[in-house]
């Protein structure tokens, strides 16, 4: 019995060195117009000049700005064609939907909506940006 203890106590500490030399790398190389979980950096934030949401007509606090803008920026810089993006806020929800990719010129763009949902109540917006050269995304139109 002591044997098979100590076997088990030697495999948990293999296991255990073994795991200490695993890593995650989140940086700039393992994103991309298509990845998961991009990181929305202010300035990422700020190139959307408010948004779709912006022009959505509905008023939104500071915090649901930033929140709905995030969103937006995450669908066009990593969503899956028509995945939806969740955000909500206090007294408003929202989703954002990215169509498929396509160029103008050398910038990758895509055309999208936002629906925000308050008091029951459904504003769609639509609109489509395209991809700078620093990873931000610029409004068209």
């Amino acid at each position: 019995m002591i044997l098979r203890s100590q076997g088990m106590i030697v495999s948990i500490l293999l296991l255990a060195v073994a795991l200490t030399g695993c890593t995650t790398t989140k940086g700039a190389a393992s994103r991309g117009i298509f990845s998961s979980k991009p990181s929305a950096s202010a300035a990422f934030i700020t190139a959307l000049q408010g948004g779709i949401v912006g022009r959505s007509g509905v008023s939104l606090s500071d915090s649901d700005k930033q929140r709905a803008l995030e969103a937006e920026y995450r669908a066009l810089e990593g969503a899956a064609v028509g995945q939806p993006v969740v955000w909500s806020g206090k007294d408003v929800t929202g989703k954002v939907v990215a169509a498929a990719p396509y160029q103008v010129g050398s910038q990758n763009c895509r055309q999208y909506t936002h629906t925000l949902t308050v008091d029951g109540k459904d504003s769609v917006a639509r609109g489509a940006a395209c991809r700078n050269d620093d990873g931000s995304w610029s409004p068209l139109g």
